[in-house]
C-alpha cells in the first residue's frame, strides 16, 4: 500500500468524526505511525491524531509529538534552499552557463540532492527526514560558500510557530486528552 493509499484509508475512517480537510502521517521519535487529521476550515479547525487502527490518540504527549514533528518537517521542507529550490537550480544553471565560476557544478549537484531530500508530498514526518534535509541543506550552503547557515537560523526562528501549531492542535482537539 502506498502512502497516498494509506492516507486515503485514514481519511475515510476519520470522516466518522467530521469533514476531513487534511491528513498527514508522522512517526515521531521513530515510533509507530500516527496520523494528524484536520477537520473543517481554518477559523473553526479541529484536530485528531489517529493510530494505525484509526483510533483517536488520547495521550497528550503523543499528540504533541505528532503535531510538532509534522510542523517541523513542513517548515524544513518550506525553508530548505530558501524555499525556492527549483528557482535556485535554474539560477545556478544560468550562472554556470554565463560565468562558469569554480565549484558551480558542486552547488548544482547539492541543490539537486536537496530537492530530492525534500521530496514531494505526501511524506511521513520523521526525525530522519529532518536530518536528511538538514544535511543536504548544509552541503548546499557550503557549496555556495556560506560560512553561517541561513537554514539553521530560519528553523531556529520558527520554533515559536511550531509551539503555536502544537497549542492550536491541543486547543482544537476533538476528544479529551490525558
Amino acid at each position: 500500500m502506498t502512502l497516498a493509499d494509506d492516507l486515503a484509508r485514514v481519511a475515510a475512517g476519520a470522516a466518522a468524526h467530521g469533514a476531513v480537510s487534511g491528513v498527514l502521517a508522522a512517526e515521531p521519535g521513530g515510533r509507530r505511525r500516527l496520523y494528524l487529521v484536520a477537520f473543517g476550515a481554518e477559523e473553526e479547525r479541529e484536530w485528531l491524531v489517529l493510530d494505525g487502527a484509526g483510533e483517536p490518540v488520547r495521550r497528550r504527549d503523543d499528540v504533541r509529538d505528532a503535531a510538532s514533528i509534522v510542523a517541523m518537517c513542513e517548515l524544513a521542507g518550506d525553508l530548505a534552499g530558501g524555499g525556492e529550490l527549483e528557482a535556485l537550480r535554474a539560477q545556478l544553471a544560468q550562472v554556470r552557463m554565463v560565468e562558469q565560476p569554480p565549484g558551480i557544478e558542486e552547488a548544482e549537484e547539492a541543490a539537486l540532492a536537496l530537492e530530492h531530500a525534500v521530496g514531494a508530498p505526501p511524506r511521513v514526518a520523521t526525525p530522519a527526514y529532518l536530518d536528511e534535509v538538514g544535511v543536504a541543506t548544509m552541503a548546499l550552503e557550503r557549496a555556495l560558500g556560506e560560512t553561517t547557515s541561513p537554514f539553521s537560523a530560519a528553523v531556529r526562528s520558527s520554533t515559536g510557530a511550531v509551539d503555536e501549531f502544537v497549542a492550536e492542535v491541543e486547543r482544537g482537539y476533538k476528544v479529551d486528552l490525558r
